[in-house]
């Protein structure tokens, strides 16, 4: 069975950096894409910023300049690095892998930007 696993996020000030990682187990495949999307109270949820197995990466405009996602080649381990967080990127994170057909969530991490 196919399981992400998160780590990271929690509470950061304003302007603060924050990292979150994500890897997949129960699998021996690689994952076409991982990405992170995100949802805050009262939002739909939204893809933040995806990397293909290629390494070609895409980032909502919110986020361009600020986070950066990043994944080791041939790996199912992603990475989130955010820089100078908002109070506004403050949301549930979830980890998301597709391969083929096949699509998988984690269980989502908070991050809390507040000061």
């Amino acid at each position: 069975q196919v399981h992400l696993m998160e780590s990271g996020g929690g509470a950061v000030q304003p302007g603060e950096s924050s990292k979150l990682s994500c890897t997949v187990s129960g699998t021996i495949f690689i994952m076409n894409t991982m990405a992170w999307y995100r949802q805050a109270p009262g939002k739909q949820r939204e893809l933040v910023a995806q990397v293909t197995d290629g390494g070609v990466t895409e980032y909502i405009d919110s986020v361009k300049g600020r986070f950066t996602i990043s994944r080791a080649s041939g790996k199912n381990t992603v990475h989130l690095q955010m820089t100078s967080l908002q109070p506004e990127d403050t949301a549930v994170y979830y980890c998301y892998a597709v391969r083929n057909q096949y699509t998988y969530w984690g269980q989502g991490t908070q991050v809390t930007i507040s000061s």
